[in-house]
């Protein structure tokens, strides 16, 4: 099960993956872009489902733990180890 912290930017105009940066205390976050409005759920979902084909996982393996009204979120990725999801999304 791997841990992956998100900063999600809502309403861009494509949806992408930016690559890793550091939050404002230093941790390591990954900056998401995705094309749908923080309404309803609806950024959250579009989160989950491009990190899941990212990942070759199903979205059913993708869980939002915390951040569902906050543009930092955490994600748990079941079936993958911390360091085959961050080797799977270094690079894009």
């Amino acid at each position: 099960m791997a841990n992956l912290p998100v900063r999600l930017t809502p309403g861009a105009s494509v949806d992408r993956i930016d690559g890793w940066d550091v939050d404002a205390e230093g941790r390591p976050v990954l900056k998401v872009r995705v094309r749908a409005r923080p309404v309803e759920g609806e950024a959250n979902a579009a989160l989950v489902k491009l990190i899941a084909k990212t990942l070759g996982v199903p979205k059913s393996a993708v869980v939002l733990q915390r951040g569902g009204q906050s543009r930092t979120k955490m994600l748990v990725i079941e079936g993958l180890s911390e360091d085959e999801a961050k080797r799977r999304l270094t690079g894009l």
